[in-house]
């Protein structure tokens, strides 16, 4: 599979403009501060094996969308865990065990912020509670439990396992940590979205002098995007233009800002971008990205495979890029939009744009990777 015959049929689903667009500095840092992302950096590069995700360029990518640099953020490589969520649930875990006589901690997730808290709990010598929907793999559910956590599979969708998870918790007084806020829980979120934003500050160093003009960032819940533009708020002085990208089945960032309030979706098949596929933005981030977020686009899952294969054999750059399913969002909107005209356009993508990417895991779930590059 090469690149030239195949970006001309990848596309997206819906586009949208945010009317309220107005990226307020000063109002992103009083929800995530700069203070709590610089302690969440200090504490995280003091980790044992800590290391910079490397940023690539994609030159071969680059080449054909007649852009002036496209920057991928390989995730991959973080700890080992494969996956940024490594930054988050583990942080919060060491964070909000200090003082605290719970000695249980207990999550929901789709794999991999469930993959970090275990490893957060595992690392502090607690006992662990995982809640998986039915649609997690079993491969991503036995990582979970090599780390030492009792995982727990409840029927339904992330929701479903997410109020189970909550239910018990309340039962048995376990910590919670989620990466999820709703009224009265907002502590834990916004610590793993202070660890998030560590990818924010190594690319900072990283890119030096180079200015990003874009930055498209994947959304479930919205924690991950929501922590990239404090990130940006606090350590750029410029602002790049934002764009969200999530699943057509699961769009829900792209229907609250069309609403301009929160929506939930009924979600009706799962997307195999399995860890953006969420039906309600969480309530720190949606403060966040309401109105910060300048473009919101959503994808079907048709070029998911093809955009991994060609990571993977070195296609787009360099070098060869393992990539799971919820790093190819990004890759996928970026030459849907360059393809359209009048959307490229818009969105002001020319031959001096630098576009930044987050590939914001590996091959976490093993088996599915294989399974989709191989598919025909």
């Amino acid at each position: 599979m090469s690149l030239s015959s195949e970006v001309l049929q990848w596309k997206y689903e819906n586009f949208l403009v945010n009317k309220n667009n107005n990226f307020n500095k000063k109002e992103i840092l009083e929800v995530l501060s700069s203070e709590e992302i610089d302690l969440a950096y200090e504490t995280i590069s003091n980790w044992k094996n800590y290391s910079p995700t490397p940023l690539i360029l994609l030159n071969k990518l680059n080449k054909k969308l007649k852009l002036n640099k496209i920057f991928y953020k390989d995730e991959s490589k973080r700890f080992h865990l494969k996956s940024f969520k490594a930054l988050g649930g583990a942080y919060a875990v060491e964070k909000i065990i200090k003082g605290n006589d719970k000695k249980v901690i207990s999550t929901a997730t789709a794999g991999n912020h469930g993959r970090s808290v275990a490893w957060g709990a595992q690392k502090n010598g607690l006992e662990c509670k995982i809640f998986i929907s039915e649609f997690v793999s079993e491969s991503r559910a036995e990582v979970m439990r090599s780390f030492g956590a009792d995982v727990i599979r409840v029927k339904g969708n992330y929701e479903d396992s997410l109020n189970e998870c909550i239910e018990q918790s309340n039962k048995n007084k376990w910590q919670i940590v989620q990466d999820v806020a709703w009224k009265d829980y907002t502590i834990v979120p916004k610590l793993t979205m202070a660890g998030y934003a560590t990818m924010m500050k190594e690319i900072v160093d990283q890119i030096k002098t180079d200015q990003i003009t874009h930055i498209i960032l994947q959304a479930g819940v919205g924690g991950m995007a929501a922590a990239m533009i404090a990130g940006i708020a606090g350590y750029l002085d410029y602002v790049p233009i934002t764009i969200v990208v999530e699943p057509d089945s699961a769009a829900c960032v792209l229907e609250s800002i069309k609403t301009g309030k929160i929506e939930k979706i009924d979600i009706k098949r799962e997307s195999l971008m399995g860890g953006m596929s969420c039906g309600e933005v969480s309530l720190i981030p949606w403060q966040i990205i309401k109105n910060s977020v300048k473009y919101c686009i959503s994808l079907p899952d048709d070029d998911i495979g093809k955009t991994m294969k060609l990571l993977g054999n070195a296609s787009l750059s360099n070098e060869s890029i393992i990539a799971g399913e919820n790093s190819a969002p990004g890759i996928i909107s970026l030459i849907a939009s360059c393809e359209n005209e009048k959307i490229k356009e818009k969105l002001k993508l020319t031959k001096d744009s630098n576009i930044l990417l987050i590939g914001c895991e590996g091959d976490t779930d093993e088996e599915m990777y294989q399974k989709l590059i191989n598919q025909k």
